[in-house]
């Protein structure tokens, strides 16, 4: 079994469109199983145009915050002692965000009338499972919004992909965008990090601090430089990057106006727009990765990291900035 996760550090430079891809690509030749790892805006399922699931189950509590008017006697302490400024007045009555609470207990200790203020339990989001036109399972989440906990539910739907694979399966995990608890626990334990990019000075910023995440984790990393089209001026500085790092380059794909053509129709690309030049750009990135899938051992004994990266904040400080 191995584990492939697409990260970029930033949103919107198309890991979903390269994650889809090598799902379906590789499992033309193996069992694979995608994993949505952006538990606060999935949507891998829209692109391999998932409408049903099958399974839908309650993931984690939360405890929240409950003002009970006919007890409250309006003195505004609660208001005043939140740390969350969850709590407003509305209509001349207290009352408690369900998003910002995080049922920490301070309204209820500084109440001065027993019974006032209470807790309840609400469901921290949910872990679905469907099976895609391709044949393969996708297992995604959706946490509630302003919910803690994205990188436990991240770790369980990985733990379950992993009670579903055999030997020769390739998962294929779609981070989310960041270096957060998310991101952290969609690379902890995966085999290989596929790395994406754009050529411009935030991307390349966020780049850099993915790749350190990647090294924290002894990660062999790849790189798949999207638009690379769109500031032919830049793309030299991302290139730059990877070969300082030994950071091998698996495809170069250009900006496509069809993208979010296909996305709208919940098609991936290489489907909706077979012959353009980005899908025929996606379907090699795929024949890279299946290469390195398929010698993984040799591969990996040439291109994994030999230490650590060692903390230097150069490597993540924007160029021009003190």
């Amino acid at each position: 079994m191995l584990e492939v996760a697409v990260a970029s550090g930033k949103g919107g430079v198309g890991k979903s469109t390269v994650s889809s891809t090598l799902a379906i690509m590789l499992s033309k030749t193996r069992h694979v199983i995608a994993v949505d790892a952006d538990a606060d805006a999935p949507n891998l399922h829209l692109i391999f145009g998932v409408e049903d699931w099958e399974k839908e189950e309650p993931f984690g509590e939360v405890y929240v915050a409950q003002i009970h008017d006919e007890k409250c006697i309006r003195c505004g302490r609660c208001r005043d002692e939140c740390p969350y400024g969850a709590i407003d007045v509305i209509d001349g009555k207290y009352v408690v965000s369900p998003v910002l609470c995080e049922g920490c207990l301070t309204c209820t200790l500084v109440c001065p009338v027993k019974g006032a203020i209470t807790r309840y339990k609400r469901t921290a989001g949910y872990i679905r499972e469907a099976t895609t036109r391709y044949g393969f399972p996708l297992i995604s989440a959706r946490m509630e919004p302003g919910r803690p906990n994205t990188g436990k539910i991240v770790s369980e739907e990985k733990e379950r992909a992993r009670s579903r694979a055999d030997a020769d399966t390739v998962i294929v995990i779609d981070s989310a965008a960041g270096i957060g608890c998310q991101v952290v626990s969609s690379l902890a334990g995966s085999h290989l990090a596929v790395l994406v990019a754009e050529p411009t000075p935030a991307s390349l910023s966020d780049l850099r601090r993915v790749y350190m995440l990647t090294r924290h984790f002894m990660q062999p990393a790849v790189l798949v430089i999207n638009k690379y089209d769109m500031n032919p001026e830049f793309l030299p500085k991302i290139e730059e990057f990877a070969e300082e790092n030994g950071i091998e380059i698996v495809g170069r794909i250009p900006y496509d106006d069809n993208l979010p053509l296909s996305m709208a129709a919940m098609k991936p690309m290489i489907e909706a727009y077979p012959e353009s030049p980005a899908s025929q750009a996606l379907l090699r990135v795929a024949e890279n990765v299946e290469k390195i899938v398929s010698d993984w051992r040799s591969w990996f004994i040439k291109h994994r990291p030999k230490k650590p990266l060692p903390y230097r904040p150069e490597i993540i400080k924007p160029e021009g900035f003190d």
